[in-house]
């Protein structure tokens, strides 16, 4: 038992042993944790860690998590965002305690700033953008403080409830924390704390004129919601003084900031900036194209939340900032569709065989709907005289060692027959037009020993035949990291990462495919039904290859 725990230990990541040290010491009897999207973009595998881990811990320690929508910029958010982020963390498979926005506090916002002023520790500047950031300093030159950061307490409020009142004109002001104009984190030289913006917002409408700054909202809406672990990416490590300065100057429940590393994914950008280029310019059909490393588009591929879960298991948390090879992902969505994807018989590129000596109508064979699954469930399939098979399985003077059909040679159908090749059809320029094949009819499958044959292909029955769209998906990027690169990020986007196959032929049972349900194509890949399917036409997105053929690719390259 103590080998066990001892494993236990080694195993958790840094966040869980300060949570344990914290539950352990009587710092803390539960754990609040917060997942906080600013809805202004659709949320990608990037969020999908910090879901996994907010979600996570709460999962394993007592307390819970909140669901708090960082609000605070009228310009860049709408409420389509909002539902579809909640859509996403549902899809995940968790659920959160309170559904929160930054806007629900921006009455008590506007009262800790009128604090802070009255602290003589926050001052109304009139001075530009341009100029303030000139006042600032470099990180080796300490900056200049503003012309205004001495005016009176009953000045400064004065001023910024004329701010509130609509009084000035957007860039006209903002309010400014009084700090440290020589602090060797750039961030307290009186960061930012209000700007003035005239803009309708989402949730609150026309009530304000005055937003409060990220910095400014974030550490006091956790300390207002009891956070007790803040947990968010690498790159507010600045952001940790600032956020323990406002918790202390406010005199407020004293939240702590924790940071990760983001995680980063090969052959795709993450920057939601980015992202909305690559919608807006058409470079892909929307934020939920199959090919986006969003969560919507990683859903309408056919990724599942326990593949996500096991991505997020294997890769952990790490300090420092990493990029993960789309390949493990891939191998995630592998494993557990192998386990859960019925089986399908679909043929891309259809080459007609008629058996000759088949003199039946049709006979319904039954097929394995998943061997991997343990519930021995079949399935019913339409054999008949006349069949498709993949044009590349048959090869009129093919090499040593090919197995499938050639003139003369037996390959066994899966689930049926075993048969051989007698006759090459021609059209008049030469090209193949069909095969005509004769079958062994003791040789049905599962009847029992008989002629054994290396080769076994997949069909479908021509007259029961029911045609598809397949969307076949490739790498966004043909560098691993696109971000990184010189130039345009957009120049180095694949031109192949989406390929159509228009009329493919698959078995009838596919006409009840739905939406939620996966597959696996025989001797192809992992499919799903696409949104844009109809009772006329259906398409099908490949979620992944069977094996990882684009490492084999590159080495060829």
């Amino acid at each position: 038992m103590e080998e066990i725990k001892k494993e236990e230990e080694k195993s958790l990541n840094f966040i869980e042993e300060i949570i344990e040290e914290d539950l352990r010491s009587g710092k803390q009897t539960s754990i609040v944790t917060r997942f906080p999207p600013e809805p202004n973009g659709y949320l990608h595998i990037g969020h999908a860690t910090s879901i996994c881990l907010n979600f996570g811990l709460t999962k394993k320690y007592p307390g819970y998590t909140n669901l708090r929508f960082d609000d605070t910029n009228p310009v860049t958010e709408e409420t389509e965002y909002v539902e579809s982020i909640k859509q996403d963390v549902k899809w995940l498979g968790v659920e959160w305690k309170n559904e929160l926005y930054a806007s629900d506090y921006f009455d008590q916002l506007y009262q800790f700033a009128i604090k802070l002023i009255e602290k003589g520790l926050a001052y109304v500047e009139d001075s530009s953008s341009e100029e303030i950031a000139k006042m600032k300093g470099t990180p080796t030159e300490a900056g200049k403080a503003s012309p205004y950061r001495d005016r009176s307490v009953q000045e400064n409020l004065d001023l910024f409830q004329r701010m509130k009142a609509g009084e000035f004109p957007d860039g006209s002001k903002t309010l400014r924390a009084k700090i440290d104009m020589a602090s060797p984190n750039m961030l307290m030289r009186d960061p930012l704390l209000y700007r003035i913006k005239h803009a309708h917002h989402h949730r609150t409408g026309d009530k304000w004129c005055i937003y409060p700054m990220y910095d400014f909202a974030h550490g006091q809406s956790d300390s207002i919601e009891h956070v007790t672990h803040s947990i968010c990416t690498l790159e507010f490590v600045p952001h940790r003084e600032l956020y323990d300065w406002m918790i202390e100057k406010l005199e407020i429940f004293p939240s702590h900031q924790y940071e990760f590393a983001r995680r980063n994914l090969t052959y795709t950008v993450m920057s939601k900036r980015k992202l909305l280029q690559l919608v807006n310019e058409k470079h892909v059909s929307g934020w939920d194209d199959p090919r986006m490393p969003t969560i919507s588009g990683l859903r309408r591929r056919g990724y599942t939340p326990e593949s996500i879960w096991d991505f997020f298991n294997r890769t952990g948390i790490a300090k420092r900032d990493n990029i993960i090879d789309v390949s493990l992902l891939e191998f995630c969505i592998r494993e557990h569709l192998n386990k859960i994807a019925s089986r399908r018989m679909v043929v891309f590129d259809p080459l007609k065989i008629v058996i000759t000596n088949y003199d039946q109508a049709e006979e319904w064979l039954p097929s394995e709907n998943n061997p991997e699954d343990g519930q021995n469930s079949t399935r019913d399939v339409p054999f008949s005289r006349e069949l498709y098979i993949e044009r590349e399985d048959f090869m009129e003077s093919p090499p040593k060692k090919f197995f499938r059909l050639a003139p003369g040679q037996k390959v066994r159908l899966k689930s049926a027959y075993i048969i051989q090749c007698d006759d090459v059809i021609k059209n008049a320029d030469g090209t193949i037009a069909e095969l005509h094949c004769t079958y062994l009819p003791e040789s049905k499958s599962g009847s029992g020993p008989g002629i054994k044959v290396q080769g076994t292909l997949h069909w479908v029955s021509v007259k029961h035949a029911i045609p598809l769209e397949l969307k076949l998906y490739d790498r966004l990027f043909k560098v691993e990291d696109p971000s990184n690169e010189e130039g345009d990020f957009k120049d180095y986007i694949n031109p192949d990462s989406l390929r159509i196959i228009p009329h493919a032929y698959a078995e009838p049972s596919l006409k009840e495919a739905r939406l939620n349900e996966r597959y696996q194509f025989l001797r192809k890949g992992y499919f799903c039904l696409d949104k844009e399917s109809s009772d006329d036409k259906l398409v099908f997105n490949q979620t992944v290859t069977l094996k990882d053929t684009w490492a084999k690719e590159q080495k060829k390259n």
